[in-house]
């Protein structure tokens, strides 16, 4: 009943939702690898953010060598601003609205230098490319209160002078002229002696791990039903082959039905006739005409 389904057509077929099967499957597994991700940085948020603040001392490896588990992690350091070698890094949204972020280096009084970011900037309306004004960082010793964050990437584009295209700590080392942590910076929460004016604090990051399962398994059904379409499909092919004629057969009995339930019209019987009779010559004459 099913032979057909080893034709080179019904072969195409099945090779076909094989692979779009595979590829909603594939699709279903990057969701499920992005909420694992997810996941993972709610963890960090959950487990480091509000944290008592850790003493450089006991975290200072951890500007060395970043450790992801360690995020968010608030690390307590004093020491001197260089506002010399301050940075404006470019292209910073936040919240929707595009701006930038403020980086200094903090130097300690171990020699150890910690990049610092100090919080994020509008874009300027005075002058295009560069934020209208930059709250001072305070002068002489200060104690910070930072979380740690990755060093970025190299961002292959120009940005102007005094400003970063990205948090690359490599370059930015080469362009104070003297060794930087390497490893991850810190992200201001607070500093002691604290401005009057100071750049907008970032937002705690969002613990919501968003509709990334309710996508995979969206992705995993339409790989499903791709082959519930398809045996639908042969259910139907097999059922044409098999009853096909048979529909045939039914429709000739339905019209034998029809007329037998409508016989056609029978000749008029014609009555006895006399002979010599005139009239009754005339009679049959007209039948004869009406085709009886």
């Amino acid at each position: 009943m099913y032979r057909f389904l080893l034709s080179g057509r019904w072969l195409g077929w099945f090779a076909l939702t094989a692979l779009l099967s595979v590829v909603c499957s594939s699709l279903g597994m990057w969701q499920l690898d992005r909420r694992d991700a997810i996941r993972e940085d709610i963890g960090n948020v959950v487990n480091n953010y509000d944290a008592a603040p850790v003493p450089f001392e006991d975290a200072a490896g951890l500007f060395e060598d970043y450790d992801p588990a360690k995020e968010w992690l608030p690390v307590s350091m004093t020491g001197v601003y260089d506002t010399e070698n301050q940075r404006i890094v470019r292209n910073r949204p936040l919240s929707g609205r595009a701006g930038y972020e403020v980086v200094v280096p903090l130097k300690l009084s171990n020699g150890t230098a910690v990049v610092i970011n100090r919080g994020w900037l509008p874009i300027g309306n005075d002058e295009a490319g560069k934020p209208d004004a930059v709250p001072p960082a305070p002068g002489g010793e200060v104690t910070v209160v930072a979380r740690i964050k990755p060093a970025e990437p190299e961002v292959r584009r120009g940005a102007p002078e005094g400003q970063l295209a990205s948090i690359d700590l490599a370059h930015y080392q080469d362009e104070v002229g003297y060794e930087l942590e390497q490893g991850a910076y810190g992200l201001m929460s607070s500093e002691d002696p604290r401005p009057e004016v100071v750049p907008e604090a970032a937002p705690k990051p969002s613990v919501d791990e968003g509709p990334h399962l309710s996508y995979a398994m969206q992705w995993f059904a339409f790989g499903v039903m791709l082959f519930v379409g398809l045996g639908y499909a042969a259910r139907q092919e097999a059922l044409n082959l098999r009853y096909g004629d048979d529909d045939e057969w039914e429709e000739d009995d339905d019209d034998d039905e029809m007329i037998a339930a409508h016989p056609a019209p029978s000749r008029p019987r014609r009555p006895r006739k006399q002979r010599g009779s005139t009239q009754e010559d005339e009679e049959d004459a007209l039948l004869d005409a009406q085709g009886y």
